[in-house]
């Protein structure tokens, strides 16, 4: 009975180092042999990767594929704190290059099949004896399985070099691990059919190394390694936007900012007014009988409130003057912020202390002025404790909202990237 594997081969083997990137999480990953880079696509979501770079001898299918390693518009209007770059080169894995040094994981998937034997040697010099990563992946077929495989005759790919017993594959891994300072272990992806697991193993073999020391051992370039320089063109670099990169930062602590500075205004103007919107009764009408029932199931301990009710209920008052001033006041009755030509200053304080993520974002008060200190898109009081809004009627609001409402978003019309299929190997595409 021939195997039929599911989920595909191929998906195995890329799962396989996935799962060992959830367990180790390493920071620096490099995939020699990146082919069409779908593995580097699937391990760009593992946000614990601070730098990912794929390599491969064939520089034209990495420009075919490489764009689709690009962050999306959703990596740009939600950054995280993670750090992300992506790196792909033109080279050959038997050549040193310095930029490689270091590494957390090297993976070489089905790759030193399609070199000499010479140049196995080569590639075992440059990756356990010049780069010297804490943990490299190698996987290649194991030729005991082929009389399995249906419509195989000779190797299973026509760029095969050679295809390797289990008892040859190991006796290559055990002299580099002898050689360079590792250790190994054996494993695979493809179960045979029920009862000849053990007679023939795993349809793809793998060996996981493991540089003896670890992290600690060190990784010192010597004069002579400097000679050897940078030997593998740069085709595309990328970095993901990150909330560690200042100017993004800036970005998105203003749109939280001038948001609730928004919230808050409408909030006191519709208390001003009297006039709340039947979705605004709502709300308040639920959390009313929310917090009703926490009152009568909880046995101790205070509850959270929203931040907006909070600040309504809690931190501040308003009140208005007969000049047209309007004074945001503590329970203490000292003067925050105020209302001038129709501009409603809302207190940084206020935001900071009602609004997790501005607080998050800016790490404290005077951190947070400093970050909108030079702002345009911000406008702040003279002694910059306050954000300065326009005061707007609720009717003419209402009513640019009804206007907006009719208007033609454009999203429609916005196209997406199509995902291609990968194509796989001579023989695995029909199992």
């Amino acid at each position: 009975m021939a195997p039929v594997f599911s989920p595909p081969l191929h998906r195995q083997r890329h799962q396989f180092v996935i799962d060992f990137v959830k367990r180790q999480k390493p920071q620096k990953v490099v995939d020699l042999g990146c082919s069409e880079c779908s593995l580097l696509k699937k391990l760009k979501f593992h946000r614990e990767i601070e730098l990912l770079v794929g390599v491969d001898i064939n520089g034209a299918i990495i420009k075919k594929k490489m764009h689709g390693l690009a962050p999306v518009s959703t990596d740009y209007l939600q950054p995280s704190y993670d750090q992300l770059r992506i790196e792909l080169y033109q080279g050959s894995v038997t050549q040193k290059d310095m930029r490689l040094r270091g590494f957390d994981l090297v993976t070489s998937i089905e790759l030193i099949e399609h070199l000499t034997l010479d140049d196995v040697e080569r590639f075992s010099e440059v990756v356990f004896g010049y780069m010297t990563p804490v943990a490299v992946i190698v996987s290649t077929p194991n030729s005991e399985f082929n009389p399995l495989l249906p419509v195989l005759a000779g190797f299973r790919h026509s760029d095969h070099k050679f295809e390797w017993t289990r008892a040859e594959f190991q006796s290559w891994a055990l002299k580099v691990c002898l050689a360079y300072g590792y250790d190994v272990e054996f494993t695979g992806v493809g179960k045979a059919p029920p009862g000849q697991q053990e007679r023939v193993g795993f349809c793809s073999q793998i060996g996981v190394f493991h540089r003896l020391g670890g992290r600690e051992s060190s990784n010192v370039l010597s004069d002579d390694d400097a000679e050897d320089g940078f030997s593998y063109t740069l085709l595309y670099s990328i970095n993901y936007p990150s909330l560690r990169d200042n100017n993004i930062l800036r970005r998105v602590l203003v749109s939280e900012v001038l948001y609730w500075a928004e919230k808050l205004k409408r909030r006191w103007m519709e208390e001003k007014t009297g006039e709340r919107d039947e979705a605004e009764e709502c709300l308040r009408a639920s959390e009313q009988r929310i917090e009703m029932e926490e009152k009568q199931t909880a046995a101790c301990g205070a509850r959270t409130n929203h931040p907006v009710e909070q600040c309504g209920r809690e931190v501040l008052e308003v009140q208005e003057g007969e000049d047209e001033e309007v004074f945001w006041n503590n329970r203490k009755g000292q003067q925050e912020s105020c209302i001038l030509h129709r501009s409603v200053s809302v207190p940084l304080a206020v935001l900071w202390s009602c609004c997790p993520k501005v607080s998050a974002l800016s790490g404290s008060l005077s951190n947070l002025r400093h970050l909108l200190m030079d702002e345009p898109n911000v406008k702040l009081s003279q002694d910059g404790s306050a954000v300065l809004l326009q005061e707007q009627d609720l009717e003419e609001e209402e009513e640019e909202e009804e206007d907006n409402d009719v208007e033609d978003s454009g999203y429609g019309e916005a196209s997406q990237c199509p995902h291609s299929a990968e194509q796989e190997g001579d023989w695995e595409a029909n199992i």
